[in-house]
């Protein structure tokens, strides 16, 4: 296993080590992903004094489907276990326990860019770029890890717009090596929803941003795509190559379709819903 490997392993939601903060501190819409409105700030009702979801093994059938695509990537330990010292929200001073709940959502974002950050280190063709990318790393690490006052008040927008000018860099790199002579499509930011891409040839392309709701990409070619902030809510994978694909995290995956005939990169796991797809 290489040290990107085991690194994007450490990047995952931990609920045992964590006091059940997504299902706190984040907002619900009532809508097709929840069965209900919930604001910031207020526990799910479906959260018990254990901090374990009580509908965990059918979230899906309760309408809790936007439960079933989240990972704070690692954050919510974090924040539980280093940032807060182990302190419960519910045994906090409310000022202590907002203050928790403003932070998560901090700590979930500089974790999504360490995912980023730490998936382009494994990525040869980005050599070049390496020891940039290891800076940052190390500096959005050490973000993670301030205070939480200090935390609660950092301009998250202003770090990921320089560690993105880099992402976007390591993506042209990594494109470029694919294409071979040929021109990628550019996609960046694309409205895709609902397109009709079966067996479409996407290799190398740029999809950073597009939107892939409900897109058909049965049986397309998408090795070696960049798949950042891609939005692949109810797109059909089903039979895709995704080999090499880079930048596409397990939520993105979550909440797509696909099958066993889906072959991924080796940084996401194959979705368990996608075990009983044809």
């Amino acid at each position: 296993m290489s040290d990107e490997t085991a690194r994007l392993g450490e990047l995952r939601g931990d609920c045992g080590n964590c006091f059940g903060l997504c299902c706190v501190a984040l907002p619900f819409a009532a809508s097709a992903d929840f069965a209900l409105d919930k604001p910031a700030g207020r526990p799910c009702p479906n959260l018990g004094t254990d901090h374990r979801c009580g509908i965990h093994a059918r979230l899906r059938g309760e309408g809790f489907t936007g439960c079933t695509v989240y990972d704070c990537f690692g954050a919510g330990q974090k924040v539980s276990g280093h940032t807060f010292g182990g302190q419960d929200w519910r045994g906090a001073p409310k000022e202590r326990a907002r203050l928790m709940f403003d932070v998560f959502p901090v700590v979930r974002q500089l974790h999504e860019l360490l995912w980023y950050l730490t998936e382009a280190l494994g990525l040869a063709a980005a050599r070049p770029v390496h020891p940039e990318l290891r800076r940052l790393l190390r500096e959005t690490e050490r973000l993670t890890r301030q205070p939480a006052e200090e935390l609660a008040g950092l301009d998250v927008a202003a770090h990921r717009g320089r560690v993105n000018v880099l992402l976007l860099r390591t993506s042209e790199l990594v494109r470029a090596g694919d294409r071979k002579g040929r021109k990628a499509k550019d996609r960046r930011g694309a409205d895709l929803m609902g397109a009709r891409l079966r067996g479409a040839d996407l290799r190398g392309a740029s999809l950073r941003g597009a939107y892939l709701i409900a897109a058909d990409l049965t049986g397309a070619d998408l090795r070696d795509a960049d798949m950042i902030g891609a939005d692949l809510r109810d797109a059909d994978l089903g039979g895709a190559d995704l080999t090499g694909a880079f930048f596409l995290t397990q939520p993105q995956l979550d909440a797509a379709r696909g099958n066993r005939a889906t072959k991924l990169p080796r940084s996401v796991r194959r979705p368990a819903h996608w075990e009983t797809a044809d």
